[in-house]
């Protein structure tokens, strides 16, 4: 759905104003001009944003959740604006003015396929379309955006910014039509999870079903893979949250720790250490080891391991953040691992892996949700938030 981003403008000034002739003199457009734009808005979304009378229009209730939404929504537009014209308040209030949702949609497109032709084929647009509607972008933040390079195009730092900010935009406007529905009983929004590699696995997965059984017409996406891509994903708005262990606090998101997790020695079956009530540091260091990535807070506890008890980490290592490819590592070598124990509970009683006895109490990481600062989930998205903590407080299993 192609909404017009003047329409929600003036729906805004409407609500700030009161009357359609104020708010009609402040944005210079004639009364049956801003009417036809509202009536046009409410159409498409399907909802009744104003109720009219003599005195003036009304926010309607379901109009004020939706607008509280799209104020947020031209916050993170201003953003951006306040970027690239940090002293000129008319260029920003023009940028905003004119800025269309297919002009944002296209550069969203060509920044991540980086490519006009294959941009062009998503959106179904003719190239010489695409390029005009950049061009004209371009010219409203008064620099080149997509400047082409060899292998087809080269985003400018600028042009992935706004990217970001176009991408949190139409995250605010989608999560205000699901606000919508929510207030008329159909709660069939989304949830887009961040599971991050070695937390966990039983933890998203139970909330998600109880979730799904609370709102079965809820779409909920679980997504894996690497802290970076995902990190990346939840600032541009593609993700919610994460669920894993926490990082270095960063200034645009905020954390929530739930519980402290412990990490093993994990090893094949058969191997040496396998039944070890004790095994020194230096034998461990001595060990060809599968560990985490260097930027991870899981390296971060296995170099600790060592470094607290005076010896230097090991160096022959094969960096892994596959929990499957580290699996079919410890199988098929004399290797070890630092793994949850609960991970590997099923090659452990199938007698394929084994979890060392020796317990490493200096192996703690702090095990939460990574959330945007500027999030405000739906009622769906904030009971999945109640749901996993009440889960972690009362089954000490899953921790």
């Amino acid at each position: 759905m192609h909404i017009n981003t003047r329409h929600l403008l003036c729906a805004l000034k409407i609500k700030e104003c009161g009357t359609l002739s104020q708010a009609a003199n402040q944005i210079h457009l004639t009364q049956s001009a801003l009417t036809q734009g509202i009536n046009k808005l409410e159409s498409d979304l399907g909802y009744t944003l104003f109720s009219r009378s003599h005195a003036g229009m009304q926010v309607t209730e379901v109009g004020e959740l939706f607008l509280q939404r799209i104020g947020r929504a031209f916050e993170h537009l201003q953003e951006f604006v306040a970027i690239v014209f940090a002293n000129d308040k008319a260029k920003r209030q023009a940028f905003i003015r004119s800025v269309t949702s297919r002009q944002l949609t296209a550069l969203m497109h060509i920044v991540e396929l980086q490519s006009y032709t294959t941009a062009a084929q998503h959106l179904g647009l003719s190239q010489p379309t695409l390029h005009r509607t950049i061009k004209d972008l371009e010219q409203f933040c008064e620099q080149p955006l997509l400047p082409r390079s060899p292998t087809g195009v080269e985003p400018t730092w600028r042009a992935k910014q706004l990217r970001r900010y176009a991408s949190l935009f139409f995250t605010e406007l989608q999560q205000g039509i699901d606000e919508m529905q929510e207030f008329n009983g159909q709660v069939n929004g989304s949830l887009r999870i961040g599971s991050l590699p070695l937390a966990r696995s039983e933890i998203v997965p139970l909330a998600v079903l109880q979730l799904n059984d609370e709102f079965p017409d809820a779409t909920i996406s679980i997504v894996d893979g690497p802290y970076g891509e995902q990190f990346n994903s939840l600032l541009h708005g593609q993700l919610d949250l994460i669920v894993g262990a926490l990082r270095s606090p960063n200034p645009d998101t905020v954390q929530r720790p739930m519980f402290q997790d412990q990490l093993s020695i994990v090893v094949k079956a058969k191997h040496p250490l396998a039944t070890r009530q004790i095994i020194s540091a230096a034998e461990l260091q001595q060990l060809d080891w599968v560990a985490p990535a260097k930027s991870t807070p899981a390296r971060h506890v296995f170099s600790q391991i060592f470094v607290s008890r005076g010896l230097a980490p090991p160096s022959h290592v094969i960096e892994c953040s596959s929990l499957v490819a580290v699996r079919g590592i410890l199988l098929n070598s004399e290797r070890a691992a630092l793994l949850p124990a609960r991970q590997v509970e099923v090659e452990v009683r199938a007698g394929l892996l084994a979890v060392c006895p020796m317990t490493l109490p200096d192996t703690d990481r702090e095990i939460g949700l990574t959330m945007r600062r500027t999030w405000h989930p739906t009622q769906m998205q904030n009971r999945f938030l109640d749901i996993i903590q009440q889960l972690v407080k009362t089954n000490s299993a899953l921790c």
